[in-house]
């Protein structure tokens, strides 16, 4: 597997872990560790024997406490514009990857911390998370999707409310807003919890999980009728072989092999 500077990576089991690793820096994102996220990510989803990813920051401190205000402030119209597409560009293959990643956030999640846990499919916090993206304390605004995710998320009126005000949340808020999935109650038993729905996960038929990512993705992404996609996806479901291993164990009460075919 590659070495990265700012990442710890671990495979278990078809469960890609990584881990944001600068915890000198609250785990900051910068300019080198968003493009390690987009090489770790195409490789989990390039990779056969990877079946799912946990993204998680390292201590407990920070999931990742924002962008590296370092070089936020060297930013100019030009570079700025190419700074928030690299973002959104890693992220979005967060986002679009038909393997599932689920974001296990401990500590501060803020600005691109909170744009990171969003593109995952799936959110799970323990009790000492806060979120917020605070952009507007700095004069900038959420560069990385988050005015899009957020709104998705939680609704219009409260996504405005947490970006102008720039206000932090803490989980308990998060989880009943909807911007989290799960409540965990401390950070040791925070990477227990994702493991375990992880493998939940991925003993299910790896075709289907992917389309049901592509198919609520289309919801928000894409001008495409989403009914038509899922019935479209159905039909290639209907096609596989994981589908005849999947009624044919049900029929013979057994757990399915999936192969992903």
């Amino acid at each position: 597997m590659e070495e990265f500077e700012n990442l710890a990576l671990s495979d278990e089991a078809g469960i890609l872990t990584i881990t944001i690793n600068r915890p000198s820096k609250m785990n900051a994102l910068n300019e080198a560790t968003i493009e390690e996220i987009g090489r770790a990510i195409q490789h989990a989803i390039d990779e056969k024997s990877v079946k799912g990813v946990i993204i998680t920051g390292m201590g407990d401190k920070a999931f990742v406490a924002g962008a590296d205000i370092s070089e936020l402030a060297e930013l100019n119209e030009l570079n700025g514009r190419k700074f928030s597409e690299k973002g959104q560009e890693v992220f979005q293959l967060i986002e679009n990857s038909q393997k599932p990643v689920i974001a296990a956030v401990n500590g501060f999640a803020l600005g691109g911390g909170c744009e990171l846990a969003m593109a995952c499919h799936i959110r799970l916090a323990s009790a000492n998370a806060k979120f917020g993206q605070p952009e507007v304390k700095l004069g900038i605004i959420p560069g990385y999707g988050g005015t899009q995710r957020l709104t998705q998320l939680v609704g219009r009126g409260k996504a405005l409310e947490l970006m102008m005000t720039g206000d932090q949340i803490d989980a308990e808020e998060a989880y009943r807003i909807g911007l989290v999935n799960q409540l965990v109650m401390t950070p040791d038993e925070l990477m227990e919890v994702a493991v375990k729905m992880m493998r939940r996960i991925i003993t299910k038929a790896p075709l289907a999980v992917g389309m049901v990512i592509d198919c609520v993705n289309t919801v928000y992404e894409s001008e495409e009728d989403g009914y038509q996609m899922e019935a479209n996806s159905f039909a290639s479901c209907c096609k596989s072989d994981d589908f005849k291993e999947g009624t044919k164990a049900f029929l013979e009460k057994r757990k399915p092999e999936f192969k992903g075919e």
